[in-house]
């Protein structure tokens, strides 16, 4: 399907905006989101540029898109963070600008616009983990939430839906437990019962192959208490 990313920036985007259609919503083999298929006239030549972008909710084939700094905040639409107000809710976000998109990209993921800071040019967002980072004001996010979200909820129910959710991603699954492995292949393996027989931490800076179970771990145990999330901290 090719790599999905925002549009390479040019002059239109920086100054004024540019009218893509969307041609054909599809799916994406090994992503939990669908993949948009834009048009859009090419500014230099006769001929039209074909764009893969995150669809965002509420998308539909034949609806128009609005790329640049003059677009209209309007689900969808790709817009320079300076644009936005704070609270808006977007995603596709990019880390640095020109480089089409880094953040919330996942289905149902989006992040949250928290604030402006004029003087430094850069904008603080939530980022849906609920960590806050700071970009650049200049770099360019869409509108909306990605769409597919809720994908989570419904049980995978047996090991053959897992194994083909995973072949198309991945060589990640079925993941073996180390203390069922033998000595020669996992740390944890051996013994005449299933037990570690080593603390489960592990330094930051051990030797792969010996860099196994809980690493560089603050803090062990369950997690008690209220959980502060970062709406909490600021």
């Amino acid at each position: 399907k090719g790599a999905v990313k925002l549009r390479p920036i040019d002059y239109a985007e920086k100054h004024g905006y540019i009218r893509g259609v969307v041609k054909d919503i599809i799916h994406d083999p090994g992503r939990g989101a669908p993949v948009a298929k834009i048009q859009f006239l090419n500014a230099y030549r006769y001929k039209r540029d074909t764009e893969l972008m995150v669809a965002t909710e509420g998308m539909y084939t034949g609806q128009f898109i609005y790329c640049g700094k003059k677009a209209t905040l309007t689900v969808g639409n790709v817009l320079p963070l300076t644009a936005v107000p704070e609270g808006t809710i977007v995603c596709n976000i990019e880390a640095k600008v020109g480089d089409r998109g880094a953040f919330a990209r996942g289905s149902g993921c989006f992040a949250v616009v928290v604030s402006h800071d004029e003087d430094k040019g850069t904008t603080r967002l939530r980022l849906p983990s609920g960590g806050k980072k700071t970009v650049p004001s200049s770099v360019r996010a869409q509108i909306g939430v990605v769409a597919g979200g809720g994908r989570t909820d419904k049980p995978l129910l047996k090991a053959g839906n897992a194994y083909h959710k995973y072949a198309v991603k991945r060589n990640c699954w079925p993941k073996i437990r180390g203390v069922a492995k033998n000595p020669v292949e996992h740390p944890h393996g051996g013994g005449n019962h299933q037990h570690i027989g080593m603390p489960s931490t592990v330094g930051r800076e051990r030797p792969a192959g010996r860099k196994v179970g809980l690493i560089a771990a603050r803090r062990t145990g369950r997690l008690r208490g209220v959980k502060k999330t970062g709406q909490d901290k600021d």
